[in-house]
Order: C-alpha cells, then sequence, then structure tokens
C-alpha cells in the first residue's frame, strides 16, 4: 500500500478505516476484521463514544498475533470541550486509556470550535467559550507539548481553513502536520489542497463516500454521491464499485481516505481500491463531474446561540 511521509520520515498508510458512526457492539469487529485484511491505519475520535471498542479490536488482533503496536498507525481527537490548555492533556489520557495504547501516532483537533468542559454538544450560548476565551493559539500550545511529551507523535487539525491554519503556522514551534476535512469528487477542496501542499500539511479525506449513512430529514434532499452517473460509469469501465472509484480518487491526489465501514465484505472491497489506478480521463470527467456540495456542513456549531459563524470553519 501507497504511504504519505511526515517531515521526519514516518509513514502513514495512505488508506485506512474510519470509526465515525460505527455502533457499540459493531466496531470491536470491524476494527478486527479490518487489521486482518491488511490495515495498517485506523482513524478514531473521542466524540465517536467507541474508543473502548476500538481498543478492544486492536488489543485483539495485537494478542492474536496480526499485528504489532509499530505496525499499526492510530489516530484520535481532541473534542470541542478539552481546548483550554489544561484540559488538552487529560483528554488525550482518557482516549490513550480507551484504546489501551501507550501513544497515538497522530492526535488532532477535530474542530475549531470550543466549549466549555463536559459539553458534548453545545446548544446554548452560556455552553459555548469563544476565540477570546480560549483562543486556538493556547489549545495549539498544549498539543504541541503533548507531542514534545511523547504521547503523540504527530499532530494536527480537523475542519480547519485556510485562516485557522495561518494562525497556527504564525506561532513558533511545531506547525500542524495533517489537515483532516470532507473530500470527494463533489468537494474536491483544491484551494485548500494547494495551501497544504504549499505547507508541507498532509490531508486526509473523510465522509469519501457522501456520507451516506447521514440521510436524516435535514439532509433528504443531499446529492447522493455514490449514484452519480459518472461516478457509476468510471466504475464499470475499471469493473470497480462507486466506493472503490472514490476511494482510489483520493489516493491519486496523495490524500488519506478514512472509509468507514462495518461489513467485513465492504472492509475487504475498500481495500482493493489500493489496486485501482484511474486514468487521466477518469480524472478529467471527475473534475468537471458538475455538482458541488458539502454535507457536513458544520450548521449544529453556528446556530443562533453559537459564538461561532460558518467562515469560522470554511473558507469564502
Amino acid at each position: 500500500m501507497k504511504n504519505l511521509e511526515f517531515g521526519n520520515g514516518d509513514k502513514l498508510p495512505i488508506l485506512g478505516l474510519g470509526t465515525w458512526k460505527s455502533k457499540a457492539g459493531e466496531v470491536r469487529k470491524a476494527v478486527y476484521w479490518a487489521i486482518e485484511a491488511g490495515y495498517q491505519h485506523i482513524d478514531c475520535a473521542a466524540v465517536y463514544q467507541n474508543e473502548k471498542e476500538v481498543g478492544q479490536g486492536i488489543s485483539d488482533a495485537m494478542g492474536d498475533g496480526l499485528v504489532k503496536r509499530a505496525e499499526i498507525f492510530v489516530t484520535s481527537k481532541l473534542w470541542n470541550d478539552s481546548h483550554r490548555h489544561e484540559d488538552v492533556k487529560p483528554a488525550l489520557e482518557k482516549s490513550l486509556n480507551d484504546l489501551r495504547l501507550d501513544y497515538l501516532d497522530l492526535y488532532l483537533v477535530h474542530w475549531p470550535i470550543s466549549f466549555k468542559r463536559g459539553v458534548g454538544f453545545a446548544e446554548h450560548r452560556e455552553e459555548y467559550y469563544t476565540y477570546k476565551d480560549v483562543p486556538l493559539t493556547q489549545t495549539w500550545e498544549a498539543m504541541q507539548e503533548q507531542k514534545s511529551a511523547g504521547s503523540a507523535k504527530h499532530i494536527g487539525v480537523s475542519n480547519f481553513n485556510q485562516a485557522k491554519l495561518k494562525e497556527l503556522l504564525a506561532m513558533a514551534g511545531e506547525k500542524p502536520e495533517m489537515n483532516q476535512v470532507e473530500m470527494h469528487p463533489f468537494l474536491p477542496q483544491e484551494p485548500l489542497v494547494n495551501f497544504c501542499k504549499e505547507n508541507s500539511i498532509l490531508m486526509t479525506a473523510y465522509s469519501p463516500l457522501g456520507s451516506p449513512d447521514s440521510r436524516g430529514e435535514r439532509h433528504k434532499n443531499d446529492p447522493k454521491l455514490l449514484e452519480n452517473l459518472v461516478l457509476k460509469s468510471i466504475a464499470q469501465k475499471h469493473s470497480a464499485n462507486v466506493g472503490q472509484v472514490l476511494i482510489a480518487w483520493s489516493m491519486s491526489r496523495d490524500i488519506a481516505v478514512i472509509p468507514k465501514s462495518v461489513n467485513q465484505g465492504r472492509i475487504v472491497e475498500n481495500l482493493k481500491s489500493t489496486e485501482l489506478t484511474l486514468d487521466s480521463e477518469d480524472l478529467k470527467k471527475l473534475a468537471a463531474i458538475g455538482t458541488s456540495h458539502r454535507f457536513i456542513d458544520g450548521s449544529f456549531f453556528t446556530g443562533s446561540q453559537s459564538p461561532y459563524k460558518s467562515n469560522d470553519l470554511w473558507d469564502s
């Protein structure tokens, strides 16, 4: 499998297993199956509320001799209620304890949004901190300390736009090594991708299949990426499925990709995307796909009770 490389030479397998929305009772087996199939990259987050089961899956796989700790790359993320300097270390330690690990390979600031301690999803103004209360630079200082302490080998961010990245890049010390954002042919994020490449920041694509499990009332009219005719024709051409084409598209851009699945057959199918090479004609068709849509719009953080606006999340 292709790897991406950090500045110090450490490698990140370009394809990983995502665990967002993987339910209790399912994700432990999914992680085990993924490692058994050959995955060496697992993406987690505290807010997914399943890190204990993810950790059990990793532990099971290591106990059965499928993988050694040094052979698996594990990412987790700092939730919005732990952005104060004094809260970062305890949040990271909890993830390590839940995952049964001594260190993380990569730790990310999940969103550039700050809640008060213990708030899962803020609904009222008093549950939020502002940038004046808790500057992103304060959070990033604490993240750097955790890297220096060896609790995380690499540190980065998720859902950061260019303006927020520039804020961190202007600081002394470690720069963000990763930016994980929603990315697929409906949202190729070209300006952000170019900015990150210019600043030697690696990228990971989440929701690479268009978040097909987010089909509640609010999303019932969203375009369906997996049903797009351009993608279907490319999949047919390569005797592949649409999901494999979407995963291969991210890999063709040297962007890590973390499709989520708890189905053993689909986990194996997704891994076979590493054998699919899209040609220049395919990439031109995908660049001209004609649909633009962000599935995870962040509106749950920018409502009337929030001090944050959409331009705190996305480039205009």
